[in-house]
């Protein structure tokens, strides 16, 4: 998987879990840690992202 395609694939994960969050806070039933969850998800989602454009290109 080349590193352009890698990044779209965590940048579609990364939009993914901001809807569920989105979706989860609607909804009054949902457990406050399901949410954490999903942040720290998505947090570790972004911190990938970052790694990966900040990363030397091989070329």
């Amino acid at each position: 998987m080349s590193l352009a395609s890698h990044l779209d694939e965590l940048q579609r994960k990364h939009g993914d879990i901001e809807r569920e969050i989105d979706d989860a806070m609607n909804h009054p039933s949902v457990d406050d840690l399901q949410i954490v969850n999903l942040k720290r998800r998505k947090l570790a989602i972004k911190d990938e992202i970052e790694k990966l454009r900040g990363a030397p290109t091989t070329h």
